[in-house]
């Protein structure tokens, strides 16, 4: 990912609570030399120093039968992201847009069984824990799991590579920067709102 100076981000820190945010995926692999690509969500680990990433796509999804002929794949991860006007500036420019993305590469095989199964009851209590009738791998039949498992195939990914770039106008001067937030959060969509709260929160972290 070409990513300039001024927007890389090295901090692991801040990566990986980006990755936890962020943690629906899009998965890329190679088949005869053409890009496969899957959106899931995935599970995002740290053991010692190594930082992995597991997920699971259906049985049916032929994407799988592709790890074992590849020597790396690639998992990307979007954050927010909007169009910039440059009318927003005090000096003419041109228009652009803001956003912030991963990239990580790394060996991916496939998961055993058991590393599978403790992944979905992660998976499972993540999402449903806050709910008021969750359904978690304990409260579901096991006859249902055991037919349902049969279905998916998992993956471990480990990084050997990540990228990072946070696209926020921070090349911009301080005026310039302070009206685009507040003219982002007058925009219609959601995600120009995520862009501002995101400006704010980095511009109070420098």
């Amino acid at each position: 990912m070409y990513i300039p100076k001024r927007f890389n981000v090295k901090d692991p820190e801040e990566i990986f609570s980006f990755l936890k945010t962020h943690s629906f995926a899009t998965l890329i692999t190679t088949k005869d030399g053409r890009p496969v690509a899957t959106h899931i969500p995935v599970i995002v680990h740290q053991e010692g120093g190594n930082l992995l990433i597991s997920g699971h796509v259906a049985y049916g999804n032929s994407q799988w039968r592709t790890w074992e002929e590849i020597e790396e794949a690639l998992l990307i991860f979007q954050g927010p992201h909007s169009y910039i006007s440059s009318s927003w500036y005090a000096e003419e420019q041109v228009p652009t847009w803001n956003y912030q993305a991963v990239h990580i590469y790394g060996a991916i095989r496939e998961q055993t069984d058991e590393e599978l199964r403790a992944d979905l009851k992660q998976l499972m209590f993540t999402y449903e824990q806050q709910r008021e009738n969750p359904v978690l791998w304990e409260t579901v039949t096991p006859e249902l799991l055991e037919r349902e498992i049969k279905g998916i195939v998992g993956f471990v990914m480990e990084a050997s590579q990540v990228q990072a770039a946070y696209k926020m106008s921070q090349n911009r001067k301080d005026h310039d920067y302070a009206n685009i937030i507040e003219q982002l959060k007058e925009e219609p969509d959601a995600g120009s709102h995520q862009v501002a709260s995101e400006m704010e929160r980095l511009r109070e972290k420098d």
